[in-house]
C-alpha cells in the first residue's frame, strides 16, 4: 500500500493522522494537547469556506533593513537635502520627476511607469511615535501594529484571519519565504509559508511526526537570534522573526491540518500556471513570480507576504540602493502586467513597508543611519494616485537627533488598507480606531 494519505475532509485526515487519538501517545503531552484542540475544533467544522478567489487580495511587500526614504522619494528642489547630503544625494537631473519638487530615485523606472498609469500611490513622512531605532523591535512594531511601548503576541494581519476568516482555507495567507512573519501570527493559526512548491508537501515515508511537519516548510526552529544593535546582520535576515519554539508547535501543528490538500493544490497550481510577463532574475522577481501563478490558479488566498531584504545601508548606499530599489521597481511592474493579462489586477493591492527610514545626514561612510519616518507604496488600479501626506520637513530645526518627523501613522494606512480594501472593520483588529487613510 502507498505510504500516501488521501484527504477527503478535515474530519477523515485528523482520524488517520496523528492528530487522532490512536497516536496520540507517541507524541509529547504538550503537543498532544495542541493536537486535541485543534481536532475539537476541526471536528465542528468538517468542510472549509472558500474565501479569495473572486475576493479583493493583499499583497505585503516587507523591504527589510530599513530603505532610505529620502533618496527613494526625492525632495530634489530642497535645499536642506542637498546640503545634508553632499555625495550620495540625487541630483535632479538623475530623478524621476513626480512634481516639481518630489521625484522617484532614478533606478524606479517601474514604478514611474506604475505613477503615470494612475496605480501608484506614494504615501509620505509615514511611521509611529517614539519610533524605535533596533531592525528587531520597529520590525515588530510594524508587523503587529503596536506601541512602542507594548509588545503585542501576535500580528496585524493574523488578528485579521481570527477576526474576519474563521473557517476559510488554510491558505487565506501565504507568506513565500522560510518562516512565518510575525505579523501572520494569530491566536487561531492560519496560513501557510513555503520558499519552493515542490518542497511544500506532507510526507508520511517514516519520518517521526514532528520532523515530517518541520520539513514540510523548511521550518527552523533554532535559528539564533542575532544582536539587534549589531546593524550589518541585518542585511541577510529574511523578513519576520525567528520562531519561537511554542510558535513552531502551533505553526507545525496548524499546517498539518491540512498538509495534504493544501500542498497538492499549491504544487498543482505553480506547475500548471504560467506567467505572462518577465520578471528579474532576483529572489523578489522569482516571488512575486510564484505569487502571480498562484493568483490565476484561483487559490483562495486574501493575503500574500513577500520580501526584499538588504536596505541596511550603512556604507556604499548609492550602489546598494540603486540595484535593490530597481530590482523593486521592475519586479512589482512585471508583476502588475501578469495580473492584467490574468485579468486580476482589480482585485489585488500591493503595499510596501520598511521597518524605519534612514537618518537625513549621510554619514562619512557614503551611506546612512538607522532613522525614523519614510515613504510607503501602495499599487493598484483602484489606488488615490500620487502623492498622499505630506513631506516630513528637512529644516535642521524641525527634525528629532537627526531624524525626520512622521506625518502619517502607518496604523492609519493599516486601517485604511483593512476597511476600503479588505472590508473588515479595523478597530478590532489594530486595537482601537485609527482614522483610515483613504489609499484607495
Amino acid at each position: 500500500m502507498k505510504n500516501k494519505i488521501t484527504l477527503q475532509t478535515r474530519r477523515e485526515f485528523l482520524r488517520r493522522t496523528v492528530l487522532g487519538s490512536a497516536l496520540s501517545w507517541t507524541v509529547p503531552a504538550f503537543l498532544a494537547d495542541t493536537f486535541s484542540a485543534l481536532q475539537t475544533q476541526a471536528a465542528d467544522s468538517a468542510t472549509q469556506i472558500a474565501t479569495g478567489k473572486d475576493a479583493s487580495i493583499l499583497v505585503v511587500l516587507q523591504m527589510a533593513g530599513g530603505n532610505d526614504g529620502i533618496n527613494t522619494v526625492v525632495p530634489y528642489a530642497n535645499d536642506f537635502y542637498h546640503k545634508a547630503r553632499p555625495k550620495i544625494g540625487q541630483k535632479a537631473e538623475e530623478i524621476l520627476r513626480v512634481t516639481d519638487e518630489i521625484g522617484l530615485h532614478g533606478a524606479m523606472k517601474g514604478f514611474k511607469a506604475l505613477n503615470d498609469a494612475g496605480q501608484l500611490s506614494i504615501i509620505q513622512g509615514v511611521g509611529y511615535p517614539n519610533p524605535n531605532r533596533s531592525h528587531f523591535r520597529s520590525t515588530e512594531i510594524w508587523q503587529t501594529a503596536s506601541d512602542s511601548n507594548r509588545v503585542e503576541k501576535n500580528g496585524w494581519l493574523g488578528r485579521y484571519f481570527d477576526n474576519a476568516c474563521s473557517g476559510a482555507d488554510p491558505t487565506v495567507g501565504v507568506a513565500i519565504g522560510n518562516q512565518l512573519p510575525q505579523a501572520f501570527f494569530a491566536a487561531k493559526p492560519k496560513g501557510i509559508v513555503f520558499n519552493n512548491p515542490d518542497n511544500y508537501r506532507f510526507r508520511a515515508n517514516g519520518e517521526t511526526t514532528e520532523a515530517s511537519y518541520k520539513k514540510l516548510n523548511e521550518l527552523e526552529m533554532s535559528s539564533p537570534l542575532p544582536d539587534e544593535n549589531s546593524g550589518g546582520s541585518i542585511a541577510m535576515l529574511p523578513a519576520g522573526m525567528p520562531m519561537t519554539a511554542g510558535r513552531a508547535v502551533d505553526f507545525i501543528s496548524r499546517t498539518a491540518l491540512d498538509a495534504q490538500h493544501s500542498s497538492d493544490e499549491v504544487r498543482n497550481i505553480a506547475a500548471r500556471v504560467r506567467n505572462q510577463a518577465t520578471y528579474p532574475a532576483s529572489q523578489l522577481g522569482n516571488e512575486l513570480k510564484l505569487v502571480a501563478k498562484l493568483i490565476g490558479g484561483g487559490l483562495p488566498t486574501r493575503v500574500y507576504y513577500a520580501s526584499q531584504g538588504g536596505y541596511d545601508t550603512h556604507t556604499n548606499q548609492l550602489a546598494t540602493q540603486q540595484r535593490l530599489l530597481g530590482d523593486l521597481a521592475e519586479s512589482v511592474k512585471a508583476f502588475t502586467e501578469d495580473l492584467k493579462a490574468q485579468g486580476n489586477m482589480g482585485r489585488v493591492l500591493v503595499m510596501t513597508f520598511s521597518e524605519f527610514g534612514r537618518r537625513v545626514a549621510e554619514n562619512a561612510n557614503g551611506g546612512t543611519d538607522h532613522g525614523a519616518a519614510a515613504p510607503m507604496f501602495v499599487i493598484g488600479e483602484k489606488v488615490k494616485a500620487g502623492l498622499l501626506g505630506q513631506y516630513p520637513s528637512l529644516a535642521p530645526g524641525d527634525l528629532f537627533q537627526g531624524d525626520v518627523k512622521f506625518n502619517v501613522d502607518f496604523r492609519s494606512v493599516y486601517a485604511g488598507v483593512l476597511e476600503n480594501w479588505l472590508r473588515t472593520p479595523s478597530a478590532p483588529i489594530l486595537g482601537r480606531t485609527f482614522t483610515p487613510l483613504n489609499v484607495v
